[in-house]
């Protein structure tokens, strides 16, 4: 049994953990023997097993893609996953991407790339793992910019996320320090950090008034998403080898792939995904009694990468997106409207 093999048996369970690697790709040189101690990349992929899985149960469209894919034999090879944060007083959250870069940083990943998303006033970044580049799902993380809207957008966001929680506790950050000194850690010690960083992708603020909702709405469905979601992946990405193929099997399936594939300017990085699932989450009303709507969650994406010529004659992955590629993916969850 390798080392992610034990903790995730040991976190979650047999069951679920053999279902979790029928279900993703995961390369040789990450499943050696048990160690005493747990390397990055090896917590890194942990976790990115436990992200997808608690997409895929948020997506039905996907959910339904991946046993598709299972059944005929195959396995999804877990590209990238995306976040939304907000750089802004977040309480005791740190305020954008920080919340989270500073679990990437830790598992081993890079700054890959910067990405202005001028339209939607956010700017992504990519990270990816410093030793398995190839090998181990990047993320992209996207930070909002409300000084970039009305000084009453900047007020209705205060009073969403001013008052965060944050998920890691000092023992969580010392256990993220000592990672990043020493690049592993004993099994008890990833044990433990491995549920709280999970946790780290969620939402962190309570209830709030519906009428904040609709005025952060009525700005950017991004910030509206993030309200009602948090930080929470916003997609997880199957990469294909075909993704113009893919979209045509899963239309004529009747599921609610994209119309177009977005290509990015290199024509390398091809990208197209599923509409956003609707979710029910709570509101107050004027009143101050709890509502419940439905409004966009989280979908499912696929790309295809294509290769970089290399000064030495190598061709490697194309690791980079796109920032017209990523402002047409993000519209996913602008296509469902709020019901009443």
């Amino acid at each position: 049994m390798s080392n992610i093999e034990k903790l995730l048996v040991d976190l979650q369970g047999a069951d679920w953990t053999w279902k979790a690697f029928d279900r993703i790709a995961v390369k040789p040189p990450l499943l050696g023997p048990q160690s005493e101690s747990v390397t990055q990349a090896e917590l890194a992929q942990a976790l990115n097993m436990l992200l997808f899985a608690d997409l895929i149960e948020r997506v039905p469209a996907g959910r339904a893609y991946v046993e598709d894919v299972i059944h005929s034999g195959g396995k999804v090879h877990f590209d990238h996953g995306a976040l939304r944060t907000v750089r802004w007083p977040t309480g005791a959250l740190p305020r954008g991407e920080e919340a989270i870069t500073r679990v990437l940083r830790a598992l081993g990943y890079r700054h890959n790339g910067t990405y202005p998303l001028e339209r939607l006033k956010m700017t992504g970044r990519s990270w990816a793992h410093a030793e398995f580049p190839e090998e181990i799902a990047q993320f992209f993380v996207s930070e909002l910019h409300p000084e970039r809207f009305s000084a009453s957008f900047q007020l209705a966001v205060s009073r969403v996320i001013g008052a965060s929680r944050d998920p890691l506790t000092p023992q969580h950050a010392g256990l993220l320090e000592q990672l990043a000194r020493d690049q592993s850690l004993s099994h008890a010690e990833a044990l433990i950090l491995l549920p709280a960083m999970q946790a780290c992708f969620a939402r962190h603020h309570g209830v709030f008034p519906l009428c904040d909702y609709e005025l952060l709405l009525a700005e950017s469905a991004e910030m509206a998403w993030i309200a009602t979601e948090g930080n929470a992946f916003n997609h997880a990405t199957d990469r294909v080898e075909d993704v113009e193929a893919v979209a045509v099997a899963q239309r004529r399936l009747g599921r609610p792939i994209k119309d177009v594939v977005e290509v990015s300017k290199s024509g390398r990085v091809r990208q197209t995904a599923f509409r956003a699932a609707l979710v029910d989450r709570e509101f107050t009303d004027e009143q101050g009694r709890v509502v419940r709507r439905s409004v966009p969650g989280s979908f499912y994406e696929f790309i295809s990468r294509g290769h970089v010529d290399e000064a030495g004659g190598e061709k490697t992955l194309d690791l980079q997106f796109d920032a017209g590629n990523a402002t047409a993916i993000f519209g996913m969850t602008t296509a469902s409207p709020v019901l009443a």
